[in-house]
């Protein structure tokens, strides 16, 4: 019986997960990076971009050179949609459904800052309370505050994690926040002076979620955001849930969902440029939140991978100025983009067969640019 992600039940997370072994490596962040490029520093607020002049047509062509088999990927999924028809296609082993599913890695963060903002719009907190009222004795009693803003932009100071789980440990998210904040590790340096991408981050909103709502982060998922949008393939699947529903994109080797509201989510291209679309065109949030998703934190300035204060990823392709995230989970790469007010939209995956990140970065910088 094919299954249905929609008709899983979101049920509150067990004391213990499915068995699974991590490593230090892994929990610095599910995926492989952003790999698109940084742009320079800008003003605060929503920005101008070419998208207010209008796209040009998408470069099938050279999209098509991009995407065949090679030396960069041994298969890729493009849909590209907004301004005139939506183009989808997929090579290599991936399927050629283009409802087909897949493990979407860090592009998880988008939903899980998207949760946070609504209710910071409800008034449930703001982005400068800090974690350790909502989340007591969580963090080390001698942190400095560290606020919910923060968290969502990558500016806690949180360094890496530098205890790792061992074979056979079955980690809950909390136990996740409690291998950074180890006494083994360094603690954040005050004052933070840099944005620094790291996945406690994601994990200390999750579990914020969970606390100032009384329900799971499955369940706000499903209610705030999948149902309101009618996102029937996107769910956060539970623990010892390490499938994904056919159809499958590529990847359908069993996975443990560890990363949760870091990067443990799945969805197909559809879904995510649904999302993408009215998250951008303000039909998720408040004005006030809103407006958050496209100011750029002073300490966003130099770092490699920039982030806004509301968690989108900020890249500028040939003069256009595009928002989203990249994410990797088991074999795949995969990542969102879209241009201001979602006129034009970008959603990849792809099966890396370089392992040169730089090579990997222009290549996906390439695929962005073919499809704005």
């Amino acid at each position: 019986m094919t299954k249905t992600p929609n008709a899983a039940p979101a049920t509150a997370r067990p004391a213990r997960w499915t068995t699974l072994a991590l490593t230090c490596a892994a929990l610095v962040s599910v995926t492989v990076g952003a790999v698109l490029p940084a742009s320079a520093a800008e003003p605060q607020g929503a920005p101008v971009t070419a998208a207010v002049r209008g796209h040009r047509t998408v470069d099938t062509a050279a999209l098509t050179a991009l995407m065949a088999p090679g030396p960069m990927a041994s298969g890729t999924m493009v849909r590209v949609a907004g301004t005139g028809p939506v183009w989808t296609r997929a090579t290599g082993p991936l399927s050629q459904d283009p409802a087909a599913n897949f493990r979407i890695g860090s592009i998880t963060k988008l939903f899980t800052s998207t949760l946070v903002l609504q209710l910071v719009g409800e008034g449930r907190f703001t982005l400068d309370t800090p974690v350790q009222e909502l989340l007591p004795g969580t963090l080390p009693a001698h942190w400095k505050p560290i606020t919910v803003g923060q968290l969502l932009s990558h500016t806690s100071g949180i360094q890496e994690p530098c205890v790792a789980f061992g074979p056979g440990e079955a980690p809950t998210p909390e136990q996740v926040v409690a291998h950074w904040t180890d006494p083994k590790c360094a603690a954040p340096q005050y004052p933070v002076r840099t944005q620094q991408y790291n996945g406690a981050n994601y994990f200390l909103l999750g579990m914020v979620v969970e606390k100032v709502t009384g329900h799971s982060y499955a369940d706000e998922i499903q209610r705030r955001v999948a149902r309101p949008l009618g996102l029937r393939h996107t769910y956060s699947p539970g623990p010892g849930d390490r499938s994904v529903p056919a159809p499958v994109l590529a990847d359908d080797a069993e996975i443990e969902p560890w990363a949760w509201a870091e990067g443990g989510m799945l969805s197909n291209a559809p879904d995510l440029e649904r999302f993408m679309t009215h998250l951008l065109r303000g039909r998720l949030l408040r004005p006030a939140q809103q407006r958050q998703l496209f100011v750029m934190p002073a300490l966003s300035a130099g770092a490699v991978d920039r982030f806004s204060a509301g968690g989108l990823m900020r890249s500028e392709i040939d003069g256009t100025v595009v928002w989203g995230k990249t994410g990797s989970m088991g074999r795949s790469t995969s990542g969102v983009f879209a241009t201001e007010g979602g006129r034009r939209t970008v959603v990849y995956s792809l099966l890396p067969a370089s392992r040169d990140r730089e090579l990997t970065r222009l290549h996906l910088t390439a695929l962005v640019g073919a499809a704005l």
